[in-house]
Parts: C-alpha cells; sequence; structure tokens
C-alpha cells in the first residue's frame, strides 16, 4: 500500500530513542488507523447510551449495531447481517458455540479438529470430551502443511463437525478449505472456519467457501478488539445457546450474552469502511474485494523479499512453506541457530522492531514439529502498512545477530 495509507496510522509516526518503530507484531494485533480512533471516541462523546431506547442516543446506538453487522456481512461475503453476532473475542464466542452444539451432540458422536490450529479453535472442542464426545486430531506434517489424507481417513458417519483455521498464525499455511468442504458434505457435517488470521490478508467469501460457521476479529485487520462470528442462515436458531430468557432468542442475537461494547463495534464498522476507501469499484462489497486483494499483493510482494532474504543468512532458517506457494499469508516462522527465540526478540526490541517469540497459541503445532521445547519461533508478520524500509532493516538486524 502507497505511503497515504501508512499516514492512516498515528502509530506509525512514534519515535522511540530516536527511531520510528517497525511493527511485525501484526498477527498479535495490528495498529489502528485514525478513522478508527475516531469513531470509538466519536461514540463515546455523543452517543453512550444503551439500546432500545425511545430517545435520540438510544437510537444512534442501534444504528451502529446494525450498520456494524451490515458490514461485516459484506467485508464476509455474508447473506446478510442477520448471520454476524459480536462477542468479546474469537475465543468466548467459540466457547459459547461449543456449549450448544454439544447440547444436541450424543456420545460417541465426533469432531475433528487439526494439529495446526490455535488453541482458540481446539479448546472449545476438546472441553466436549467430558460429554462423551470423540475428538479427533488430523496431523501435521513436517512441511508445515495439513495430512489431508489422514484427514479424509479420520471422517466418518459418526463426524458431526470439522473444525479447521483458514490461515495459520503460527507458520502462515493457508488450509485446503475445499477439500475439508467436500469431507465434510460427505458426512453430513458442519465446517467451521477460524479466520482470524486469514481475514487480514485475503478477501472472504463464507458462501463460495461453503462453510457453516466463520470466526474472526476486527482487532487483526485494523480495528478493535471484538470477535465477530458468522452463522449460515437457520443455524444458529438451531442451537441451544446460553442466554438469558429476556434475550432475543433468534439470530444473531442469541449467542450475545449481556450488553456489547458498543463504542468498539462503532470501531468495527469503521474499520470496514476504512478498507473499502482503499478500493475500486462502484458498490461497497467490490471495494472491500478490491481493497483486499491488494493488500494481499503488497503484502506477499515484502514477504518473499523478507523470506528471501533471512534465508540466505547464515544460520537463520524459516519454517514452513516457501513463500512462493499460490496461496500462503505473509506471516514468517523463524529460527536463529543457538539463539533463543526470545533472545531474538530482546535484539530486534533494542533496534525498535516489534517481534514476537513462542507458538502463540498454536502449542500443538509447535509441540508437533519438534519446537516446543525450543522455546518456539520468533513471528515476523507483515501487514498492509509495513514498508520496504521496514523489510530492510529487519534483515540489517538478523544480519547483525547472526553474524
Amino acid at each position: 500500500m502507497n505511503e497515504t495509507f501508512r499516514q492512516q496510522f498515528p502509530a506509525l509516526q512514534r519515535q522511540h530513542n530516536g527511531s520510528s518503530l517497525v511493527f511485525m507484531d501484526g498477527p498479535g494485533g495490528t495498529q489502528a488507523p485514525q478513522q478508527v480512533i475516531d469513531a470509538i471516541s466519536g461514540y463515546y462523546r455523543t452517543s453512550n447510551s444503551n439500546t432500545h431506547g425511545a430517545f435520540i442516543t438510544a437510537q444512534e446506538t442501534d444504528a451502529i449495531l446494525d450498520g456494524a453487522r451490515e458490514a461485516m456481512a459484506q467485508f464476509l461475503g455474508a447473506e446478510g447481517p442477520h448471520t454476524i453476532s459480536f462477542g468479546q473475542n474469537m475465543t468466548s464466542l467459540n466457547y459459547s458455540l461449543s456449549r450448544a452444539i454439544g447440547r444436541i451432540l450424543r456420545p460417541g458422536d465426533e469432531i475433528l479438529i487439526t494439529q495446526l490450529d490455535h488453541e482458540g479453535n481446539r479448546g472449545p472442542w476438546l472441553s466436549l470430551r467430558e460429554q462423551g464426545i470423540i475428538i479427533r486430531e488430523v496431523k501435521l506434517r513436517r512441511e508445515g502443511v495439513l495430512d489431508y489424507e489422514h484427514m479424509a481417513s479420520q471422517v466418518n458417519e459418526r463426524t458431526r463437525l470439522i473444525a479447521m483455521g483458514y490461515a495459520s498464525n503460527f507458520l502462515g499455511t493457508v488450509n485446503d478449505v475445499k477439500k475439508a468442504r467436500k469431507l465434510a458434505y460427505q458426512a453430513g457435517a458442519w465446517l467451521l472456519l477460524d479466520a482470524v488470521h486469514y481475514a487480514p490478508h485475503f478477501p472472504i467469501d463464507v458462501r463460495k467457501a461453503g462453510c457453516d460457521f466463520l470466526l474472526c476479529s476486527a482487532y487483526k485487520f485494523y480495528g478493535p478488539h471484538v470477535g465477530i462470528l458468522y452463522s449460515r442462515p437457520g443455524l444458529l436458531d438451531r442451537l441451544p445457546t446460553d442466554r438469558l430468557r429476556t434475550a432475543p432468542q433468534h439470530a444473531p442475537y442469541s449467542i450475545e450474552t449481556g450488553t456489547l461494547n458498543h463504542a468498539a463495534l462503532a470501531g468495527v464498522r469503521a474499520a470496514v469502511d476504512f478498507i473499502a476507501g482503499f478500493g475500486q469499484g462502484g458498490a461497497y462489497r467490490e471495494r472491500i474485494v478490491d481493497a483486499m486483494n491488494a493488500i494481499h499483493r503488497h503484502e506477499i510482494g515484502l514477504a518473499r523479499r523478507l523470506y528471501d532474504g533471512l534465508n540466505n543468512i547464515k544460520g537463520v532458517k524459516v519454517a514452513g512453506q516457501p513463500m512462493d506457494e499460490p496461496l500462503r499469508a505473509p506471516t514468517l516462522a523463524v529460527r536463529t541457530k543457538k539463539i533463543h527465540p526470545g533472545a531474538v526478540c530482546e535484539y530486534l526490541a533494542a533496534r525498535n522492531i516489534l517481534a514476537w517469540d513462542g507458538h502463540f497459541y498454536a502449542i500443538r503445532a509447535a509441540e508437533a514439529l519438534g519446537l516446543l521445547e525450543k522455546g518456539g519461533v520468533t513471528r515476523l508478520g507483515i501487514s498492509a502498512y509495513t514498508s520496504k524500509e521496514d523489510i530492510e532493516r529487519v534483515l540489517e538486524a538478523f544480519g547483525e545477530l547472526a553474524g
């Protein structure tokens, strides 16, 4: 993306010890543009009220919530705002969903999860073992991709749900959703996608993906901390969710407990508007898709430069798939010979390069690849506001470190 895009983010103007910050921590949460900040603060200045009142501020809050649902429906290519539910975060929503689905399952029914997933899409389903649900697990191959032959062998007439990530926040692998959808369809099972790491980097069309549920988080695509659940029309109404007698008993509200974060939802709408503002086309959805495609082109170009540069440094290796895969998230899991990932991040931090170390809640993937006992990896994530200069600073720092 161009400099005009970068100028929308106040955090990018920050100086520390005389130099700017290089934000390679986007997989853990992106920075927010001024448009989102203004929407959140503007709500508190003028419309801070609860919903469904006869007065103006309550009506404005209702409009904000409706607008956020509509914006997210457009962002995800969904059938309409009635498919969009909000929560504190993705994990909380997924636990609520797992409890509801668990109530309609019987002992011996099966759910399929993967070794590659974030614990937010493993823990909620593993908890159902307490009521006799069998949880099967798809193996992760050494090259950082799921074993799809093993996946097929695990699906049977007892499979009720396949829960998998759209993209890995640990390795950047983009999973084969079409294959999972086919297996789910053949078994008569539901397909749930964790798109938290996919949503910031690619356009999403839930209808083309054929998923029954999809979860994502706005703070990964330039918005505030809000979890988002898409449910295929009619599904949520069939589920006995945790809800109060006074709460609406139908989608999209039936899985939303208590009062939502109204100011943050104003920020969600602003984040989608912000992305759409950098796209070409007439309709809102067209501009979102065009902008996300532009973001992907920008990010993957920088990711390839970073990948090639790191692999040319002696003692440095990027785990997972090559960056020239047809579809890959711009996230790099880096191992540095004889240097603990935590020490690498401390070295980078001293040079104002912000990066994470560890397993990033994809602890099963780190374990399966033999990386957990080594401290995991140093994760470098490229976002739409990452610049060529950022990449060169990272490569220079790794060259000095490895040298």
